[in-house]
């Protein structure tokens, strides 16, 4: 396969990452991190305003590496929330763009992945893909149901990393990836946990705004009654319900922010990371260390719920993304579900060389790239 010259970017809820690649060889990696002022004034605004801010972060990456964007052969970003399809590359048209902009499935940070790649691509002549977007689509008929038909359960969640790390655990179990039954846990700004069989993602929660655990900005289930009560109330409008749902639930709810490093330093020693939002007065350092024990709990409990899809046959669970570096939460997590397989953890996500490999195999390879302007229909079920 030749060596090709790849932009790699990688937007999510907190932090941007881009990667730059000649061949297999990583020319640099930055990743810049927001705190919750800095987001503050996008929060009642739709993702593609923060657009000059984020395209800005990648080609001022690019310029303090010495890189001439004339040497670019291709741009990949990470793929957002487009209508469901079936995984592999895609090459971002017209219709993926409008449906981006749109948040047709959700308005999230990933969906700039694909309207930044496009439009730095464009500069000079060169093609734009995402590869294995959130909106995978693997789930079983079952696990549609939500007890609510106009509200059915959908797929969204970290399928890049998730089907990444399923091949690493795979070759650690000592079966192929397919043949493998594994729970998967991917953790930072969204927390998904997927159940693997099969080489499909059978069942997950909707990591966006849906349910699942609570994480450090999101709010995950709660109570639907309370949750009603607070809709009507009066109290509150809708921009403000859909902010305690996804940007100020959660972590930053309980505590102030949504570092989870900043929080790890001050349960573990008492120090406050200056800009983090903690603030001594208002959480104590036990008030903190229980939400974050609250949330192992929860993803814990839900890795439990996967393992009752996968019949208790489990051959292995994962706990991957940025949270899995967690020095608090992650023994808390293996604490309690340890007993139903083995855990294996691989912290961050390693998404950047899993989008280079595949607009290294998309460049090499044309006849596999998809079109999703002419998508194909949801995925079968099982």
């Amino acid at each position: 396969m030749a060596d090709y010259n790849i932009l790699v970017i990688n937007p999510g809820s907190t932090s941007d990452e881009v990667s730059y690649f000649r061949g297999a060889a990583e020319v640099f990696h930055k990743t810049v991190r927001y705190s919750p002022e800095d987001l503050r004034p996008y929060e009642r605004q739709k993702i593609t305003a923060q657009f000059d801010l984020r395209r800005r972060m990648a080609l001022e990456a690019l310029k303090e590496h010495g890189v001439d964007l004339q040497e670019v052969q291709a741009v990949i970003g990470r793929g957002g929330l487009v209508k469901p399809i079936e995984g592999g590359v895609y090459e971002v048209d017209d219709v993926m763009m409008e449906d981006l902009r749109e948040g047709v499935m959700g308005d999230h940070p990933s969906n700039l992945g694909g309207i930044i790649a496009r439009d730095i691509a464009a500069v000079h002549g060169v093609k734009a893909f995402i590869a294995d977007p959130v909106v995978v689509d693997e789930l079983e008929p079952l696990a549609r149901y939500s007890g609510m038909p106009e509200n059915p359960r959908i797929s969204i969640f970290h399928a890049l990393n998730q089907k990444r790390v399923g091949r690493h655990a795979a070759r650690q179990v000592g079966k192929p990836y397919e043949d493998c039954r594994l729970i998967i846990m991917h953790g930072g700004g969204g927390i998904t946990v997927g159940a693997h069989a099969g080489g499909r993602v059978i069942d997950v929660n909707n990591g966006l705004d849906g349910d699942g655990p609570f994480t450090p900005q999101r709010s995950g289930g709660v109570p639907s009654g309370g949750l009603v009560k607070m809709c009507f109330s009066g109290n509150y409008t809708l921009a403000e319900m859909k902010l305690k749902l996804k940007g100020r639930g959660g972590l930053v709810a309980y505590t102030g922010t949504s570092d989870c490093l900043a929080l790890e330093k001050y349960i573990l020693t008492g120090e406050v990371k200056p800009g983090s939002g903690l603030d001594p007065a208002r959480v104590s350092r036990e008030q903190a260390r229980e939400a974050v024990l609250a949330m192992a709990y929860q993803i814990s409990k839900e890795i439990g719920a996967m393992a009752a899809v996968l019949e208790g046959k489990v051959d292995a669970i994962v706990l991957t993304g940025g949270l899995a570096y967690d020095k608090v939460l992650v023994p808390e997590i293996k604490r309690r579900v340890s007993w139903i397989a083995m855990v294996l953890t691989y912290p961050g996500g390693d998404e950047m060389t899993a989008l280079r490999r595949s607009a290294e195999i998309a460049l090499e390879y044309p006849v596999r790239v998809k079109k999703y302007s002419a998508r194909h229909p949801r995925p079968a079920s099982v």
